[in-house]
C-alpha cells in the first residue's frame, strides 16, 4: 500500500500502505491516530501548504474538482488492490529484487516526468536527501522487496491481507516512539482484535497448516517496515520546504539506486524478458506506485484524508478477488473471516473520541 500497496510512502493504509511514498504526506500523518499514507492507511493527509488545507478558496475549488472523485477512488483501490497480482506475475518471470528494481524504477520515472512537466526541482539539501535515503529504505526498497519474496511461497490474497496489518504495527510502534501518541482503551482493544484476526487468516488452530510461516513473516514484516520508515520520517522531516511531488520523487530515485546497487549482487542478469511478467512490473511500477501516487495526492486535496483514506480498507478485498479470479487461488472461510476482523482491528486503532468541536486552527480551513 501501501501502501505493498505500493504507493509512495505508504500509504498505505499510507497507506498502505504498501503503496504510498510521500514523506510530507506522512509527516502530518504518522499517529495522531490518522488515517492516510501512515501506520493508518494508504493515503495522505492535506500538507500545511495546500490550498486546500490553508483554507484560502479551497473549498470552492475543492467543490468544483471533487465531482468525479468516486471514480478516481475506484481507480486507486483497483490499482492498489492488483498490486499483489502484478507481483506475483512479475515473480514468474524474474527475481524478486528484480521485481522490486523494475517497480521503484518505472514509479520513479513517471513522478520525475511530473516534476519536468511541473518544473519543480528535487530537494537540494544533502541533509533531505540522507533522510530521504532512510525513507526510502523503509518505505520503499526493503517492504516491496519483502512483499516480492513472499509471494514466491504464499499467494496474493495472504499479501494483501498481511498489508492490511500495517494500521496495527503502527498503533503498536506509535505508543513507543511518539510520546505525544497516548493509548486509548479502543484503540489497545483494535490491536487485540486485529491480532486475533491475524491468528484467524493463518488458522492458529490448525497449527498453521498450509501456510508457509517464512513467507507471511515476509509480508508482515513488509507491513511493519511502513509505520517504522513514516515514524522516521515524521520525527526529520517534519515541515520540509519541498511539494510532496519534489519529496516523493525524489524518495524513489534513491530507492531505485538502492536497489540498483544491490539486486546484481544477489541475482543473475535475466536471460529473457517474458512479456506477461515484463508487463506485470511495468504496471506494477508506472501504475501502482507512479500514477497511484498522483493520484492520492489529487484525491486528499480534493476530498480530505479522512474519506480518501477509506481506500486502505477495500485493498485487501480486491486482492483477495484478484487473485482468485486471476490467479485461481484457493480461498478457505478463515481468509475472509480472518482479513475482516484485521480491518476491524485497524479501524479501531485509528479511530479518535469526539471533541466538542473544531479547534480555533481549523474553524474556517476545508472540511475533511
Amino acid at each position: 500500500m501501501s501502501t505493498a500497496t505500493g504507493a509512495p510512502t505508504a500509504a498505505a493504509p499510507s497507506t498502505n500502505p504498501a503503496h504510498s511514498t510521500s514523506p510530507r504526506s506522512a509527516t502530518a500523518a504518522v499517529p495522531k491516530s490518522v488515517g492516510t499514507a501512515t501506520p493508518v492507511s494508504p493515503a495522505s493527509p492535506v500538507s500545511p501548504a495546500s490550498p486546500v488545507a490553508a483554507g484560502s478558496g479551497g473549498g470552492t475549488a475543492r467543490r468544483g474538482r471533487a465531482l468525479g472523485w468516486p471514480i478516481r477512488f475506484a481507480v486507486l483501490c483497483l490499482v492498489w488492490g492488483f498490486s499483489f497480482l502484478f507481483i506475483k506475475v512479475g515473480t514468474h518471470g524474474f527475481a524478486p529484487l528484480q521485481v522490486t528494481l523494475g517497480r521503484v524504477a518505472f514509479g520513479a520515472l513517471v513522478l520525475l516526468t511530473m516534476l519536468v512537466i511541473k518544473r519543480e526541482r528535487l530537494p537540494r539539501s544533502a541533509r533531505t536527501w540522507g533522510h530521504l535515503a532512510v525513507a526510502a529504505f523503509f518505505l520503499n526498497a526493503l517492504p516491496f522487496s519483502l512483499f516480492a519474496y513472499s509471494e514466491l511461497t504464499i499467494p496474493s490474497t495472504l499479501a494483501g491481507i498481511c498489508n492490511a496489518t500495517s494500521p496495527l504495527w503502527g498503533m503498536a510502534l506509535s505508543v513507543v516512539a511518539l510520546s505525544e501518541d497516548r493509548p486509548t482503551r479502543r484503540r489497545v482493544a483494535g490491536l487485540g482484535i486485529g491480532f486475533l484476526g491475524v491468528l484467524t487468516v493463518l488458522g492458529a488452530w490448525q497449527g498453521f497448516a498450509g501456510t508457509d510461516l517464512a513467507g507471511t513473516a515476509m509480508a508482515l514484516g513488509a507491513s511493519l517496515s511502513y509505520p517504522i520508515g513514516w515514524i522516521y520520517v515524521r520525527r526529520t522531516l517534519a515541515g520540509a520546504p519541498h511539494s510532496h511531488l519534489s519529496m516523493s520523487g525524489t524518495q524513489l530515485l534513491l530507492a531505485t539506486v538502492q536497489l540498483a546497487v544491490v539486486t546484481p549482487l544477489f541475482t543473475t542478469a535475466p536471460t529473457s524478458y517474458p512479456l506477461v511478467p515484463l508487463l506485470a512490473v511495468f504496471a506494477l511500477g508506472a501504475l501502482g506506485t507512479g500514477f497511484a501516487f498522483l493520484l492520492q495526492y489529487g484525491l486528499v486535496a480534493e476530498i480530505g484524508p479522512t474519506t480518501a483514506q477509506m481506500v486502505t480498507y477495500f485493498i485487501p478485498v480486491i486482492a483477495t478477488a484478484a487473485g482468485v479470479a486471476v490467479l485461481d487461488e484457493q480461498l478457505s472461510w478463515n481468509t475472509p473471516v480472518g482479513a475482516l476482523i484485521v480491518l476491524a482491528g485497524a479501524a479501531l486503532t485509528q479511530s479518535k473520541p469526539r471533541s466538542a468541536g473544531p479547534s480555533p486552527a481549523r474553524r474556517g480551513a476545508a472540511t475533511d
